[in-house]
Parts: C-alpha cells; structure tokens; sequence
C-alpha cells in the first residue's frame, strides 16, 4: 500500500510542477498547436496554445511507478517485474511515435505531421516488438505477460495455440497490432476538446486499476476464496494503471477550459498505448470496449461518417468526430465535455459491474 502511495505521490507532483515549466518552455520555443482549418470556428482561438504537455504525462507514469519499484526493492528486494516494463514499453514508444509527430506540425507551422503511413508503419514495429515479447520473455511470477489468444475476462475464448507455435505468434503480433492501432487513433480523436481526452483517460485508468488490484488479491496460487486470475504481477500494473489516472488528474488542472496547454499525440498515443497493453497483460481485450467505451463511441462516429459520405455524399453527424456535433448543435464545449465525462463513468461503472459479476459466478457464488 504504502508503494501505492508513493507512486500517486511523484506522478501528482510530476504533472502539477512539471507541467507549468513546460508550459514555459513551449511558449518560449514558440510551439504552439495548429488548429485544423475545417474544425469548429471557435476553435481558431486555440491557436498558438502550448503543445506537446504528453511529454509531463509519460514522465509522470514513469517517475511515480519507478520511485514505487525503488522503494520495494529497497525494503523486500522486490525486482520490477517484465509485465510492467512491457506495458510502460508500449506507452513511452507510442508516446514517442506521437512526440515526433507534435514536433512536425510545429517545425512545419501546420496541423500535418507525420503521414498516415508513416505513423501506421511507426505503430506497426512498435506494436509487433511489444507483442513477441509479452509472449516470449520469462516473467518472475511465471505466468506469462500475455496469452496468444483473444479473452473477454482472463480465458482466451479463442486461443491461437491451436495453429502451432509459429503461427499462433505470427496472430497474436497481427492481434496486438489491430488492439495498438484502434486504441491510440480512439483516444486520438477523444482528445478534441479542452480536458475530454485528460478527463475521461482519468476515469478510464481508474477502472483498470481496480481490475489490475482485484486481480493482485485473487493470484492463481494464493491463499484467497474464488476464482483466481494467471495474470503476471497485477500489483505492478495496479501502480502503473494508478499512475496513469493520477498524472491525467494532475494534467487536467492545466489543460481543464480553457486549456494551457495541449497533450498533443505524445499524450494521446501514449495513453491509447496504455490503455491496449493493460488490457492484453490484465486479459481482458474485449471488456475494454466496455471500460473505454467513450473512446469506441468517439472512434466509430469517425468511422461512420467518412464510410456513410463516401457511400452517399451525406453526413451523419454535423462533424465527426461526435463532441464536434454536439458543439454545432449548440451545446458549450465545457458541457459536451462533462457530460462525455458522465458517459464514460457509466461505461466504467458498468465494465466493474461485469468483471465482478464473472467473478462471482465462475467461484460458484450465485448458489
């Protein structure tokens, strides 16, 4: 409990003193955000607003989770485990695959960066490294950081092992890489509004965390009552996922409307990064959808508006993605946010609801 605390403690402080000296420090390179021309006119005020804040984000999660490792190392010898090392691995690449692409759009003075091959290929190589080592690499509690297989809740309802070895890795690289890529472009596309990508990522982690601790409590091979879980070292992702939630909370303080400064694709690729990796290390690939169901929503309306046009040469919203449509439709951005907020709460609400629920019954407890 008490490496817990620390680590909530240095990534709060992380993002709370370090986010105002990069706000600084931006404004001094002159790094500010360019705002997409075909986007709601009332964002054209953002203009020059300071970017790349994801930086303080990913150097939060990784101050508060390694002064957490430090101090368990120092009291019981504990060694940082391969689970959470891959798993912060899949945010500080992703993190940095969006870095380079914040600092294009400020070197070019324009809201292009990378390619959308370029990124898609960036992602590719990072999501495959992550993906064979989360199968092959050993793991102290020796269960395995991953499992080549598709799971709602910690069993592969389809396994890939059925292929053999080989080709069971070759489908979980191919998984992982669909999981990598959707995340990231959802929380993406969440992050359009001041503190919507910040707030709901707050709420998102959250939930995670109390998965990842429930899971630490219920360790195949403890001494607990109930089904148990074959998940490697849920107690490293419960601080790393703890982390996370803090650093958005800290972030939100500045980033909260009007905004002073922006995440940018370091923040939201990194936290999308995250978000995939806790929820292959925690097995639960497809309650996700649930416990991110915000980012689903926000993703989709993109997806759906561009395939209706492209069929029809109609919209479906008055601006994809959703929380531009209910800007034009009239609502404030500080209330399409808040109540984006309360959406993605119920769908956290409801993820536990369900993870609980499995749990129950499979230890035989409905009677």
């Amino acid at each position: 409990m008490i490496a817990l605390i620390i680590g909530i403690l240095v990534s709060l402080a992380v993002t709370m003193i370090g986010t105002p000296l990069l706000i600084r420090l931006v404004h001094k390179l002159h790094y500010g955000q360019y705002i997409r021309q075909d986007g709601p006119q009332s964002h054209q005020v953002k203009r020059g607003t300071p970017t790349l804040g994801g930086v303080v984000i990913n150097f939060a999660v990784l101050l508060g989770w390694g002064a957490s490792a430090l101090y368990r190392y120092l009291i019981a010898g504990d060694v940082p485990s391969w689970s959470a090392v891959l798993v912060l691995f899949a945010m500080l690449s992703m993190g940095f695959l969006g870095f380079i692409d914040d600092f294009a759009k400020v070197r070019k003075k324009q809201n292009e960066g990378l390619t959308v091959e370029g990124k898609f290929i960036g992602q590719f190589i990072l999501g495959t490294i992550y993906a064979v080592l989360a199968l092959v690499v050993p793991t102290k509690s020796g269960f395995p950081s991953a499992q080549a297989g598709m799971s709602f809740i910690e069993t592969p309802f389809l396994s890939f092992e059925f292929a053999g070895r080989i080709v069971s890795i070759v489908l979980f690289v191919i998984w992982v890489n669909f999981l990598m890529t959707a995340w990231t472009n959802a929380v993406n596309l969440t992050d359009g509004l001041d503190g919507l990508a910040a707030g709901s990522s707050m709420i998102s982690f959250a939930g995670y965390a109390m998965i990842a601790f429930w899971e630490s409590y219920h360790i195949k091979g403890g001494s607990h009552q109930g089904f148990s879980y074959a998940v490697s070292d849920p107690l490293d992702l419960t601080i790393i996922a703890v982390c996370a939630a803090v650093a958005c909370c800290g972030f939100l303080w500045y980033n909260s409307n009007p905004a002073t400064i922006f995440m940018g694709d370091t923040g939201s690729l990194a936290l999308g990064g995250l978000f995939a990796a806790l929820s292959i290390a925690t097995h639960t690939e497809f309650l996700a959808v649930i416990l991110g169901g915000l980012y689903v929503i926000e993703a989709m309306s993109d997806v759906i508006q561009v395939g209706y046009f492209k069929m029809t040469h109609r919209r479906v919203f008055k601006m994809a993605p959703i929380h531009h449509h209910f800007e034009l439709c009239g609502w404030t951005e500080t209330k399409v946010v808040v109540r984006f907020w309360m959406v993605e709460l119920m769908f956290v609400l409801c993820g536990l609801m369900v993870f609980y629920a499995d749990w129950v019954a499979r230890s035989g407890l409905l009677g």
